[in-house]
């Protein structure tokens, strides 16, 4: 049968060994790899309804798949002021005025990305932009979406006049005299304003999403694990996926939060499998803490300020409960924990889990910031993956330990960031990815992060903790090798060979041998996801 795709002139890469296979050509049909061979033979099964690319000596790996990312709440959240650049007050100040200026009366300023080490030794409150939103209901979302500033006029419009009680770790920030600061911690408060504000059109959203995956597919990404399903996500999904629209193979991990009963548990053992055919549920992802930045992880000792004492669940061992619940009915789970006692406790809940029965269930730690030795050998005992996020470090904290991350940590626990190196050398598999929209999804700078280390807005800075940089190979296992472990597709994603998927990612040079610094640049010339280009250069 003849074959929908041949690429032929290629240097096919082997992201196990990390050299190049002895074949310079691949066929692929019905959405897998169906041979392999050399120019001549792989031309002999093109037709005339064959796609025939000449890559003239570009690198093909697996597809690159982002490990941890979030398409539809990044596709809305990305939407409106980028913040993200503003590096001083003033640098926020000036975007804001813009902003205002070219506002409708009454319309809502919506703005994304800011960073607290603005702030300085200053709270993280509204009143530094006080001049400038006057009067205008303002939604400032801080990098790690786990916090948001909502300006005196948002806050009068959603009714928000002071504290208030939430069932899970989150808090309406107020002065001495209980007003409130404008700072919203964590989903639940933020909710309250967010509410207030007008909504985009269901259409309109599902524009942003389309347009933010093509976008993806064009930098590279065949696939990502999607932590949430909140909203329309399910249903946008299958939308795409119906009408052929779907770039990325996506397996998505719908939400467990504290409060859910029993039946809501067994909703999601349910939900389990389903899906299209370029997208599926798989996996939950649950919630250990919040963000060192804003004070809310858990951490064995408090903070600088005494904060980041309490685990996201109001009791622990409600946590354990159900990863215990999951574990047994064959469900794998995601949990985001980055402090230190965090970490521990989804550590200890996954050993009492396997201790109950059950073996083979892959359980995942997502983002783990600042963990110490003793906990790094227990990733790979326990079979735990270690997904991270290497651009959070590069792009949120300093060498120099000055950033708001490293100071509310202390020179101690700043030391131990983002131990990716470490985890890799005690055994642990390390899954990359972007977390975007707090990071840039395009994985070459992902990738190029873990590397190098360094702030991607200033590549002459020093490494933060370079001991723990990735060499190019451990880097492109990464997001291909060890997503597809992550996803239990080993068998049939993450390599180049007959009968895995043919989902590919054809690059202009080896990226295994440049530079990391230069990798971000690295021309995407061709991504084919199921066996179709998704993303074709005109070069090609």
């Amino acid at each position: 049968m003849p074959a929908p795709l041949v690429l032929l002139s290629a240097r096919l890469l082997d992201p196990v060994t990390g050299t190049f296979l002895a074949e310079t050509a691949l066929a692929a049909a019905d959405g897998k790899i169906t041979a392999l061979g050399d120019d001549r033979e792989i031309r002999a099964l093109a037709d005339a309804a064959t796609t025939v690319l000449d890559l003239k000596g570009a690198v093909v790996t697996p597809g690159l798949t982002d490990g941890h990312l979030h398409p539809v709440s990044g596709a809305e959240l990305t939407h409106g002021l980028d913040l993200s650049g503003c590096t001083d007050l003033d640098g926020v100040r000036a975007a804001l005025a813009r902003e205002v200026a070219a506002l409708a009366p009454g319309a809502w300023l919506h703005g994304w990305g800011l960073d607290p080490n603005v702030f300085g030794d200053r709270p993280v409150e509204t009143a530094a932009f006080a001049p400038v939103l006057d009067g205008v209901p303002a939604l400032l979302q801080l990098f790690d979406a786990h916090s948001m500033l909502a300006s005196p006029r948002a806050l009068e419009l959603a009714g928000v006049d002071g504290p208030r009680t939430f069932d899970q770790a989150a808090e309406v920030v107020c002065d001495a005299a209980g007003r409130p600061t404008g700072l919203l911690l964590e989903d639940a408060a933020c909710e309250l304003v967010e509410r207030a504000a007008p909504q985009p059109t269901r259409e309109e959203r599902r524009a942003r999403l389309a347009a933010a995956l093509r976008a993806m597919a064009a930098a590279g990404l065949t696939g990502g694990h999607a932590m949430d399903a909140n909203g329309d996500s399910l249903a946008f999904y299958e939308e795409l996926d119906a009408a052929g629209d779907l770039p990325l193979r996506l397996r998505v991990a719908p939400w467990c939060q504290p409060g859910t009963d029993a039946d809501g548990v067994r909703s999601l053992i349910a939900q389990q499998g389903t899906g299209g055919r370029l997208w599926r549920t798989a996996g939950v992802k649950l919630f250990m803490d919040g963000t060192i930045d804003n004070g809310t992880a858990w951490l064995e000792r408090p903070d600088c300020h005494g904060e980041s004492t309490h685990a996201f669940w109001p009791d622990p061992a409600v946590y354990t409960r159900v990863i215990g619940q999951l574990h047994a009915a064959g469900v794998p789970t995601a949990t985001h924990a980055i402090g230190d006692a965090a970490v521990r406790h989804v550590l200890d809940a996954v050993e009492q889990a396997r201790r109950a029965g059950r073996n083979g269930v892959r359980h995942r730690i997502e983002h783990i910031e600042t963990v110490p030795d003793d906990t790094l050998r227990r990733f790979a005992e326990l079979g735990v993956l270690a997904s991270m996020q290497p651009t959070h470090c590069c792009d949120f904290t300093r060498a120099d330990h000055t950033d708001n991350w490293s100071r509310r940590l202390g020179e101690e626990r700043a030391a131990r960031a983002w131990r990716c190196r470490d985890l890799t050398d005690a055994g642990a598999t390390v899954v990359l990815g972007s977390d975007w929209p707090i990071a840039p999804y395009p994985p070459l700078g992902v990738m190029a992060g873990a590397r190098h280390r360094r702030p991607a807005r200033d590549l002459d800075q020093p490494p933060h903790g370079p001991e723990q940089a990735l060499t190019p190979l451990q880097a492109l296992r990464g997001m291909t090798v060890h997503t597809a472990h992550a996803a239990g597709e080993e068998d049939r994603a993450g390599r180049l060979a007959p009968g895995y998927r043919a989902d590919l990612t054809v690059l202009a040079d080896d990226p295994l041998t440049t530079a990391a610094t230069d990798l971000p640049d690295l021309p995407v010339l061709l991504t084919v996801l199921d066996g179709r280009p998704t993303h074709r250069d005109p070069s090609v």
